[in-house]
């Protein structure tokens, strides 16, 4: 299995721009690329949620954090361009599938034209060896099916958020056949993962961090769909896969325009109930979790699930945390921030674990 220690030795002295790192999974990635000696670019807008990962681990003071939105063009070039970076991650996104609903305009701009917007920047910034688009696991026309999707399968979606993502692979399609298609271009590739858990996600319409406001104010846990499925894995897992795919390519092991999954194994599914039940259970009210009517018309798949076959016999890659082990990780961390200790430390012990494991 490939070592995510030895993987980011490679990005050391190194400089990275991510998009989106005042998200959840962009504030994971920043702290661990920078703790491991790369000299970080975040480019993105304001966190979305108060309190943040990102603002809790005072990344604005360990990274050079950048305030753009990536459907201006002009604005991004002049980032690129002042951030002159080796290597990009684009995480950037409008992330939520009930705000699609409410605001695709919003919802395709950022994730298409934004998307489009990252790439052209890409090509015209000569610095740039390596790049990992990230798109998500509903970018895949979701057919309720048993098996899990592979990375040729057919894109599309119902919702707008789904269709979007879709879009976006279609734009990066583009973009290797227009930009990235000859010898001495940057090397790319497209990454697709789904529903992440861990500490310090305050997202709305999510999960853990539903379960976990409800908490706080006393309340029970109503869950909509108790018995919809997903891909639940740890943050680390598919940032992982990230980082291996962008050492992958650049070693040529990964062919450039190439797509990846990065998912928990097949077999591993477990539905809502059991995870709410389970966030319930650590803060010691395991009575607590309710199935309510759900209100709204909007669509919400009831399975969904990735075969990453082609990661583990390509790419070496594979999870390292069980569904056990995920929740207790994710579960303590709230915990333990409710009884008082810091949400950096607390980051930090769970990279220092899933790396030495």
């Amino acid at each position: 299995m490939a070592s995510l220690a030895a993987d980011l030795k490679h990005f050391a002295g190194r400089r990275v721009l991510i998009t989106g790192h005042t998200g959840f999974k962009g504030s994971w990635l920043a702290l661990l690329l920078a703790q491991s000696g790369a000299n970080v670019t975040g480019i993105a807008l304001p966190p979305e949620t108060s309190p943040s990962h990102f603002t809790l681990l005072k990344l604005d003071t360990a990274i050079d954090s950048r305030e753009c939105d990536i459907r201006d063009l002009s604005r991004l070039e002049s980032e690129f361009k002042r951030a002159n970076p080796e290597v990009v991650f684009h995480l950037a996104a409008q992330a939520f599938v009930r705000k699609s609903y409410l605001d695709p305009h919003t919802t395709f701009s950022t994730n298409v034209l934004g998307s489009a917007n990252v790439l052209e920047c890409i090509s015209r910034t000569p610095s740039v060896q390596t790049h990992v688009f990230v798109t998500s696991d509903k970018c895949y026309k979701n057919k309720e099916q048993q098996h899990g999707y592979v990375e040729t399968d057919e894109l599309g979606g119902i919702d707008p958020y789904s269709q979007s993502k879709a879009g976006a692979e279609l734009v990066f399609a583009g973009y290797c056949a227009s930009k990235f298609n000859r010898a001495g271009t940057t090397r790319v590739a497209s990454a697709r993962a789904g529903n992440v858990i861990g500490g310090g996600d305050w997202s709305p319409d999510r999960l853990i961090p539903d379960c976990i406001r409800a908490l706080e104010r006393g309340n029970d846990i109503e869950i909509r769909n108790p018995h919809a499925t997903r891909p639940w894995q740890h943050v680390l897992e598919p940032l992982s896969g990230y980082v291996r795919l962008a050492v992958a390519l650049e070693e040529g092991v990964a062919e450039t325009g190439s797509s990846w999954n990065f998912g928990p194994p097949e077999t591993a599914v477990h539905d809502v109930h059991e995870v709410a039940s389970y966030v319930a259970s650590s803060w010691g009210r395991p009575d607590a979790v309710k199935v309510g009517k759900d209100s709204s018309a909007m669509h919400e798949s009831q399975l969904l699930q990735l075969n990453s076959a082609k990661a583990h016999a390509r790419l070496a890659w594979s999870t390292r945390w069980d569904f056990a082990a995920t929740m207790n990780r994710t579960t303590s961390w709230y915990n333990k921030l409710r009884d008082g200790l810091h949400a950096v430390d607390l980051t930090r012990d769970d990279i220092k674990a899933y790396l030495t494991r």
